[in-house]
């Protein structure tokens, strides 16, 4: 785990994509897109050799329902070797790779395509059937847009490693943090650039984190951590390390700035929790004390 108490100031832009899925074609050169992030999760529809459109009116090849979304937002073609896209003149912009589509551009097995706050992936290639129920199989233990675990698989890894302390007698902690006063980005930047800072502050935390960490998004901008063998003054360390480089970094989202902090709450497996749920209402009232005291802070309990 790097230190980040002596770094500077900086500025990030990007997200690493993750790469790998497909749909349910079965010919090789055949292609489809998957709803990662947005109304109707997990559908996936066929790109044939026709022109695919992609916007929010029903006549689109798929049509997504949501404001951020234009009418006729992006369109998908083909040639014989490959599937390009390109941007209708939409409102808010479409990317690939977070990467804004100013003129057509082949795509890869594999982008990842995001219209208004909607994130979808293009697949093709030979295996898109294993491919998509792989995906699906995913969907249901990351959360889409952070790239992080997802609640419900946070409920599993906190029951699974405070059962393994328990019999091993070995040291646990919980983190639980929220990014302080997040409805403000959206009211005054919109809902577009605050998905995008939730983005790269869990991007951020995440590389702080040990590769044995579970961290994961628990809620709308709330994250969080177990680290297994680390007791509570390591903890206390991880925790401030989070917390300043969150405050050191200016988040940037289509040449929007924002400056956030975090409040955290951790607190540690000592005996006086009796199950998992128990240890997590713990972090939790710690969380709740860091913000009742101003926030960007880190408070144990």
């Amino acid at each position: 785990m790097g230190d980040s108490r002596d770094r500077p100031s900086k500025t990030i832009t990007a997200v690493e994509p993750v790469r790998g899925v497909t749909s349910g074609a079965r010919r090789r050169g055949e292609a489809c897109v998957v709803v990662l992030y947005g109304p109707e999760l997990g559908k996936r529809a066929t790109v044939g050799r026709a022109a695919f459109q992609i916007g929010r009116s029903s006549k689109n090849e798929l049509p997504i329902d949501q404001e951020s979304v234009s009418r006729h937002h992006a369109r998908i073609t083909s040639s014989t070797r490959a599937h390009y896209i390109e941007d209708l003149g939409s409102t808010n912009g479409t990317f690939v790779n977070d990467e804004r589509v100013t003129e057509k551009r082949p795509l890869r097995d594999g982008d990842q395509i995001k219209v208004g706050r909607s994130i979808l992936k293009f697949m093709s290639g030979a295996n898109i059937e294993a491919n998509y129920h792989e995906e699906i199989y995913r969907l249901m233990t990351v959360d889409a847009l952070t790239q992080v675990y997802n609640k419900r698989y946070f409920g599993e890894a906190l029951e699974r490693e405070y059962n393994r302390s328990q019999r091993y007698k070995r040291e646990l902690s919980l983190l639980l943090c929220d990014v302080d006063h997040f409805k403000k980005v959206n009211d005054a930047h919109g809902h577009l650039v605050g998905d995008g800072v939730l983005r790269q502050v869990a991007a951020e935390m995440k590389q702080r984190l040990r590769e044995q960490d579970i961290f994961a998004r628990v809620g709308g901008e709330e994250f969080a951590a177990l680290l297994p063998e680390v007791g509570l003054e390591g903890a206390l360390v991880t925790g401030e390390k989070l917390r300043k480089i969150v405050e050191s970094t200016a988040f940037v989202v289509e040449q929007v700035s924002v400056r956030t902090t975090i409040s955290i709450g951790i607190t540690t497996l000592d005996g006086r929790a009796k199950d998992p749920s128990a240890l997590y209402e713990r972090a939790d009232a710690a969380l709740y004390e860091a913000k009742s005291k101003g926030r960007n802070r880190v408070t144990s309990g």
